[in-house]
C-alpha cells in the first residue's frame, strides 16, 4: 500500500498492491495497522456505497462537528471525479478543493479528513461507489454546499448541460453562506 500526501493536510491519496493473476485480482482495501503506521487516525464506525449512473453529480456534503466524518473513498465499478473541500477555517486551503480520478481499474482511494466538504461526478457509465466513514451518519448535523458555486469553480469534468443532480443538492448555500463549524 503506497501512501501519498497531498498539499491538503490529512487529506491522502491511497495505492493499493494489486495482485493480479489467471483468476483475478486481490488487494486490501483497508489495513487498520498499515495506516496505524503511518500515523494516520481513521477508525471506521460506518460503510456506505452508493450507484450512479454517468453525468450524477453528488455533494458536496459533510457533517458538522462533534458528528463530523473522515471518509475513506473507493470506485468498486467504474469512474468518477472526487472533489474535497476543505473546511477547516485555520487551515492554509481554507476554501480550496483538491480533485483527483478514481476508478475500479486503478484501485486508488482517497481519505479525505474531518473537516471537509466531499462530492464526486459520474464519468462512466454506472459507477459503484463505496465509502468508510469514522462516525456515524446524523441528520441534525448533516450539511451541504452548493455543488456549482461560482466562487469555487468546481470543473465536475461533466457537461454542465447534463448533469443530474438532486433538487436537495441544488438548494444548498453557497459556500460564503455555509454553515460549519471546523
Amino acid at each position: 500500500m503506497k501512501i501519498e500526501k497531498t498539499s491538503f493536510e490529512g487529506l491522502i491519496v491511497i495505492k493499493p498492491d494489486v495482485y493480479t493473476d489467471s483468476r483475478g485480482y486481490f488487494f486490501e482495501s483497508f489495513n487498520q495497522e498499515a495506516f496505524n503506521r503511518e500515523g494516520i487516525s481513521f477508525k471506521p464506525v460506518q460503510d456506505n456505497e452508493s450507484r450512479s449512473s454517468r453525468g450524477v453529480i453528488r455533494g458536496l456534503h459533510y457533517q458538522l462537528s462533534p458528528r463530523g466524518q473522515a471518509k475513506l473513498i473507493r470506485v468498486v465499478e467504474g469512474r468518477i471525479f472526487d472533489v474535497a473541500l476543505d473546511l477547516r477555517k485555520k487551515s492554509p486551503t481554507f476554501g480550496k478543493w483538491y480533485g483527483i480520478e478514481l476508478d475500479s481499474e486503478s484501485k486508488t482511494q482517497l481519505l479525505i479528513p474531518v473537516g471537509f466538504a466531499h462530492g464526486f461526478s459520474v464519468l462512466s457509465d454506472i459507477a459503484v461507489i463505496q465509502y468508510k466513514c469514522d462516525n456515524t451518519y446524523s441528520k441534525e448535523h448533516e450539511r451541504g454546499i452548493l455543488l456549482n458555486d461560482p466562487a469555487l469553480t468546481i470543473d465536475w469534468k461533466t457537461d454542465p448541460s447534463v448533469a443530474i443532480i438532486s433538487a436537495k443538492d441544488l438548494n444548498n448555500p453557497v459556500f460564503s453562506d455555509a454553515e460549519f463549524n471546523f
